[in-house]
């Protein structure tokens, strides 16, 4: 594995592009499908006892989380794996840390089915939903066959689509303002990239974009084997997807099992599980301080009404 980690950086050294790309201010979406997947995000009449929406676990605000180490769900009940951000989860290969579904819309229905979550299903969703008058208007507008099933995913999906953060700092010195990062910032980022880091967390999503052992190089305990509980490959055991480094700054507590409760534990376990080094403590410093500048701009969707 340290050879890899020469060989990536090797390539690095001989190709300067970056590997990360900045988001696009500008994005394409459907603006009226959008606003009612908005308002449904946060009606609790998703879930079965009409207690949970999807900002209960996914706080657009704050992150895209919940910042606690496992969501409740009706009735109280704790879930199994930390939740991940939903902001800027289009850029994602697949959903989920075991990528259990492939994309936004295969993601709407399984938190409204989960026994843990929302315990209904889009059946009675759907149902509930057909006597409310202003939701019959809107599919109605929207689609020709009004309020079904599809057409909720599809809204909901639109909506998640438009859950973009775009304009952080490190985005503006991609884009060449080369005075948007300070100098403790910068050589956070020269770290990022020289220990390696970078092989893992890049593209547009600095993340998001493959599954990776949790524990290269060093043994990871974990309940939770990941991608394994979908495949039952033995090979993929402890595989999960690479969650996005963006707005990582406010989606603490981390990993799937939120073990590590700061920001700088999580860099630090990363290094020593995944690189196999003990980090100086200004390394860690600077590379939080990188870290912090992949904050974005709130979801222009959110001004909207």
């Amino acid at each position: 594995m340290n050879i890899i980690i020469l060989l990536f950086l090797t390539i690095f050294s001989l190709y300067p592009k970056e590997l990360i790309s900045p988001i696009k201010v500008q994005q394409n979406y459907n603006l009226q499908k959008a606003l009612l997947g908005k308002k449904l995000f946060f009606d609790t009449r998703l879930s079965k006892d009409n207690t949970i929406s999807c900002a209960s676990c996914h706080d657009i605000e704050n992150g895209g989380d919940d910042n606690r180490d496992f969501s409740i769900g009706v009735g109280n009940k704790k879930g199994k794996v930390n939740s991940p951000t939903v902001l800027n989860s289009k850029y994602n290969f697949t959903q989920f840390w075991n990528g259990r579904v492939k994309d936004l819309k295969e993601q709407v229905s399984a938190p409204i089915h989960n026994p843990i979550e929302m315990n209904s299903s889009l059946n009675d969703v759907v149902k509930k939903l057909k006597e409310d008058n202003y939701y019959n208007k809107q599919f109605n507008l929207l689609f020709k066959d009004g309020l079904t099933k599809k057409n909720l995913v599809d809204v909901i999906a639109e909506f998640e689509s438009a859950l973009v953060t775009p304009n952080c700092k490190f985005d503006r010195y991609l884009k060449g303002d080369e005075k948007a990062l300070s100098k403790l910032e910068y050589e956070g980022y020269i770290l990022f990239k020289n220990y390696g880091c970078i092989s893992c967390h890049n593209g547009i999503n600095i993340g998001g974009n493959l599954f990776q052992k949790m524990g290269i190089l060093k043994k990871y305990k974990t309940k939770d084997l990941g991608r394994y509980e979908v495949t039952k490959d033995i090979d993929d055991k402890n595989y999960f997807k690479l969650p996005t480094l963006r707005n990582i700054s406010e989606t603490a507590p981390y990993f799937h099992d939120a073990s590590a409760k700061t920001l700088r534990k999580a860099v630090s376990i990363m290094m020593e599980y995944q690189l196999g080094i003990k980090p100086k403590k200004s390394d860690v410093d600077k590379i939080v301080k990188f870290l912090d500048t992949l904050t974005g701009h709130k979801p222009k969707i959110m001004d909207n009404k």
